[in-house]
């Protein structure tokens, strides 16, 4: 990864990838479960209404699913730019 112009691409990749993962945990913690609750009190989850679910346990779910799915994504773009270990 000597080229210049591949490593600002490979960097670009990165950022992208983090970038979208925030925006996803944001509407998911903060969205779904702060300013949606109350359009979401109607439907139960587990004995609770969805915005409740979504602030103590969705977005951990969310937020773990995101941890796996950035090393994937991650590891794919480090064997794209030959930068893998």
């Amino acid at each position: 990864m000597a080229d210049r112009t591949s490593s600002s691409a490979y960097w670009a990749a990165n950022v992208r990838v983090i970038l979208i993962s925030l925006v996803i945990w944001f509407f998911c913690s903060f969205g779904l479960g702060i300013i949606l609750r109350p359009a979401l009190s109607g439907i139960m989850v587990g004995g609770a209404d969805l915005g409740f679910w979504f602030a103590q346990n969705g977005s951990i779910y969310v937020f773990l699913v995101l941890i796996f799915a950035y090393a994937w994504r991650m590891n794919k773009l480090d064997k794209e730019f030959g930068v893998e270990e």
